[in-house]
């Protein structure tokens, strides 16, 4: 069984591509049973984050689960297959494995390092698991990636030298209120963050997952006076705000349906609720514009996947919208080279360990083929040697018995080693097909069926 990766992300698709392809948490379950319930995938886990959609998969042929998969993704997004696939990306076998061990060590992330990934990862196997999607086959791979990822943020300085994606985002937005003079795209002087604060300012965060938690913490680092916190589910909200006053930032909980008011008293307004379509409207951004008096500028963070916010209002004036998209533009989005360097050796190192534990356990069933032939011989002679001699002593069939099968166990013993040693090679499903010829392993199953 062999995995097949077909992804959509931020590398590969434009912002608009990825809200039509984005897959919710509900989605996940439905999407990944109505793969494994087809005849040509009997694993599958899907992992989603807020810049790309990675279907993985145990695949019994390569083209048919490829067709399956890419007519999924195509009836769930409402796409044409032929306009999508110009912006997917396909991995198989080892190749799929590297991709998924980048990707939990933050090398394929839009910011270099960011952590959050590995948490996605294990999400998504959990969920797959949950469902029974998730087998022998993704089950290895899943844990090594979580292993990988782990290592690489262990073992290297990833983590501080590229910064997250919220980070980058704040970073930016504060450097856009402490500048003295925009342009009409909303973009700021460049110059150093070292320095910015955020005294006096106050921001809203809208969600309160894991990227809501991130923000909040940053926002306190920054200095921010104050934080006002919603999401569709308050306990959650309550939860974060109560963290942040924990760390000594000023914040409060409030209803969602109070959003305008909140953001007309606010600069910063950071949103990641993971929602499907759109949460902050541009009637709401109006209000809050009409409300914030002689307040200035306001700096939307959109982190959402798909879009948060409805993109009229960056024609706003007064406002700057920070997504996905400008991001990628900024230079802490590729900086961490030699870190990267350092996480790639760790990635590959473990790619290797980890095909050749694959390849190894592919020759499982082989070897037991083979000592199954060795039982088969041993088994045949001694009939033959009972009907020879039917006046022969137990004691003596049993010591010939023993004998023989000694003799098998030494014979094969050798082939058995060499064929795990070799089976760890790039080739070595050639040596394991050159072993079943040799002693006619194919035909075991055959002979025990008739």
């Amino acid at each position: 069984m062999s995995i097949l990766l077909v992804g959509v992300s931020h590398h590969s698709a434009p912002v608009s591509l990825l809200e039509a392809v984005a897959v919710s948490e509900v989605d996940r379950d439905v999407l990944t049973e109505e793969l494994i319930a087809g005849e040509h995938i009997d694993e599958a886990m899907i992992v989603t984050t807020c810049n790309r959609v990675e279907v993985y998969s145990a695949a019994k042929a390569f083209h048919p689960a490829l067709d399956d998969v890419v007519a999924l993704l195509s009836r769930h997004s409402g796409m044409a297959i032929d306009e999508l696939s110009r912006h997917l990306y396909i991995r198989y076998s080892e190749a799929a494995a590297e991709h998924l061990f980048s990707v939990a060590s933050g090398l394929d992330s839009m910011v270099v390092g960011e952590q959050q990934i590995i948490g996605q990862i294990r999400t998504a196997y959990q969920s797959a698991s949950e469902i029974g999607a998730a087998g022998t086959t993704l089950h290895r791979l899943a844990q090594q990636a979580l292993h990988v990822g782990k290592r690489v943020h262990t073992e290297t300085g990833i983590d501080s030298a590229g910064a997250s994606v919220v980070s980058v985002a704040l970073d930016r937005a504060a450097e856009i209120l402490d500048a003295t003079g925009l342009d009409p795209a909303g973009s700021a002087a460049d110059g150093p963050v070292a320095g910015r604060h955020l005294d006096g300012r106050r921001a809203v965060v809208l969600g309160a997952g894991a990227m809501g938690g991130l923000a909040v913490a940053h926002l306190g680092r920054g200095g921010i006076s104050h934080i006002d916190v919603t999401n569709r589910t308050a306990e959650r909200a309550e939860r974060l705000s109560e963290i942040a006053r924990d760390a000594g930032t000023p914040a409060a909980a409030f209803p969602l349906e109070e959003l305008a008011r909140a953001v007309a008293r606010a600069d910063i307004l950071f949103t990641c609720t993971g929602a499907v379509g759109t949460v902050v409207t541009l009637g709401d951004v109006h209000t809050a514009l009409a409300g914030r008096g002689e307040l200035g500028h306001l700096v939307i963070c959109d982190l959402g996947m798909p879009r948060d916010v409805d993109p009229a209002v960056a024609g706003l004036p007064g406002v700057t919208v920070l997504g996905i998209e400008a991001l990628k533009e900024d230079p802490a989005t590729s900086g961490a080279a030699a870190e990267s360097d350092a996480a790639r050796t760790i990635v590959d190192a473990e790619l290797t360990a980890y095909t050749q534990a694959e390849r190894m356990a592919e020759v499982g069933p082989l070897i037991g083929k083979l000592r199954g032939r060795g039982g088969q011989v041993v088994a045949a002679e001694m009939r033959r040697l009972e009907a020879r001699l039917p006046e022969m002593d137990d004691k003596v069939r049993d010591e010939v018995a023993n004998t023989v099968r000694r003799v098998v166990d030494k014979l094969l013993h050798p082939p058995t080693v060499k064929v795990k040693e070799l089976a760890a090679r790039s080739d070595g499903e050639d040596f394991a097909a050159v072993v079943s010829t040799l002693f006619d392993l194919d035909s075991i199953v055959d002979e025990e069926a008739s």
